[in-house]
C-alpha cells in the first residue's frame, strides 16, 4: 500500500451528532452509517456524488412502533454478505432489520436486557450474532425472524462482537479484559488475555486471526489457539494530556482488510494509522499515518480494498468523556493505491 494521500479523502455530511458506526455493502457500492441522533443514512457511494439514497430520521423516546426508525443512539450495524439484509443495534435494546434495497423495516428483535452493542452476520448465511452491555452474546435466525439462542461469559459490558463463515464469533469484553472466541454449537468458548485497559474494538482479520484495541492505548493482534497476542503495540497513537494527566490515546476503532496483512486504528489522536502484520502475524509494523480530526468511532476496509471508511464524530461512540470541537461528524472515504508490480486495468496509475 502507498501512503494515501490527505488531498484524495472525501467527506460525506449529512449526521447532525458522532458518526457510531458504519458498513460497506459486499459490492462497495454503498455505505450505510447511523449516529447518535438515531438516524440511519444509506449512502450510494459513487467515486463523483457521495449522493445519498435514503435516510431513516431517528425519533422521540418510545416511538419505534409508530415511526419506523430508532429512538435512540444506534451503535452498531452488520451486513449480510448477500448485501440482503441490515441490522442495527441501539441504546434501547433493540435490534432492528432492515432490507438494504428500500430501506423498508422488515423486523425488531426484542431480548437483550441493556444496549445491544454488538452485531455481524455469518458470513454466506443469514445467521445473525449479537452481543450487549448485558453481558451476553445471543444468535438470530433473520430470514425466519427467530430467536436461536443465549450465550454467556463475559463479566462485563460485551463492546464488540465480528464473525466470518465459520459458526463462532469473537467478542470484546471491555473492563473484563478478555477476548472471547464462541464456539456456537458446541457451546462453548476460548477466553484470551493481553490487554490492560478496556477492551472496545475487534475485527477478524481471516478464520484464525483477530485484531483489538483497548482504551488503555494498545492493539493486539491474536492467533485463535493463543490465549496470549502474538503481537502487541502499545500506546499506538502515542499520548494525550488530559487535565495535566498523561495517558494513552484510546483506541476507538480497528479494522482488517479481510484475508491480507493490512489493519487501520482510530483514535482521537488525529490520525487514523494504518498496519502491517509481518513474521506471520507475529509482528505489527506501522505504515503510514492518515490526518483525521475527531473520533474515529468506525473503520471499514471495502472489500477490493481499494478504500477504507471512516466514521468520524466529536464524541467517542459510546460517552461524552471529551469533545473535539474542531472535528466534523461526516464519514471519510480514504482511497488506498496499492504497489502493484502489473499496472491495474481500472486505471492508469498517474502518481
Amino acid at each position: 500500500v502507498q501512503p494515501p494521500d490527505p488531498a484524495s479523502i472525501r467527506v460525506l455530511r449529512g449526521h447532525q451528532l458522532p458518526v457510531t458506526c458504519l458498513v460497506i455493502s459486499p459490492d462497495d457500492r454503498f455505505i450505510f452509517s447511523a449516529s447518535k441522533d438515531g438516524s440511519l443514512i444509506k449512502c450510494k457511494w459513487e467515486v463523483e456524488s457521495g449522493k445519498r439514497l435514503c435516510v431513516v430520521p431517528g425519533g422521540k423516546k418510545g416511538t419505534e412502533e409508530r415511526h419506523m426508525g430508532h429512538a435512540s443512539h444506534i451503535l452498531c450495524m452488520a451486513i449480510s454478505s448477500d448485501g440482503k439484509y441490515l441490522a442495527t443495534g441501539d441504546r434501547n435494546k433493540l435490534i432492528m432489520i432492515w432490507d438494504t434495497a428500500t430501506c423498508k423495516r422488515l423486523h425488531i428483535f426484542t431480548g437483550h436486557h441493556d444496549a445491544v452493542s454488538g452485531l455481524s452476520f455469518r458470513k454466506g448465511t443469514h445467521q445473525l450474532y449479537s452481543a450487549s452491555h448485558d453481558r451476553c452474546v445471543k444468535v438470530w435466525n433473520v430470514a425466519e425472524n427467530a430467536y436461536v439462542e443465549t450465550l454467556f461469559g463475559h463479566q462485563d459490558v460485551i463492546t464488540g462482537l465480528d464473525s466470518l463463515s465459520r459458526e463462532c464469533c469473537v467478542t470484546a469484553g471491555g473492563r473484563d479484559g478478555t477476548v472471547r472466541l464462541w464456539k456456537i454449537p458446541e457451546e462453548s468458548q476460548l477466553v484470551f488475555y493481553g490487554h490492560q485497559g478496556s477492551i472496545d474494538c475487534i475485527q477478524l482479520i481471516n478464520e484464525e486471526h483477530m485484531v483489538s484495541g483497548a482504551d488503555d492505548g494498545s492493539v493486539a493482534l491474536w492467533g485463535l489457539t493463543k490465549k496470549k497476542p502474538l503481537a502487541l503495540a502499545r500506546q499506538a497513537h502515542g499520548m494525550q494530556d488530559a487535565q495535566g494527566l498523561q495517558q494513552p490515546y484510546w483506541i476507538s476503532a480497528v479494522a482488517a482488510l479481510r484475508n491480507s496483512d493490512l489493519l487501520a486504528t482510530g483514535s482521537h489522536s488525529a490520525s487514523v494509522k494504518l498496519w502491517k502484520c509481518s513474521e506471520g502475524f507475529r509482528k505489527l509494523e506501522p505504515l503510514w499515518d492518515i490526518p483525521l480530526v475527531g473520533f474515529v468511532n468506525s473503520l471499514k476496509f471495502s472489500a477490493a480494498g481499494d478504500f477504507l471508511v471512516a466514521g468520524l464524530g466529536q464524541e467517542h461512540r459510546l460517552g461524552r468523556w471529551w469533545r473535539v470541537k474542531e472535528a466534523k461528524n461526516s464519514i471519510c472515504i480514504i482511497p488506498l493505491k496499492r504497489r502493484t508490480a502489473a499496472p491495474s486495468p481500472e486505471a492508469p496509475d498517474s502518481s
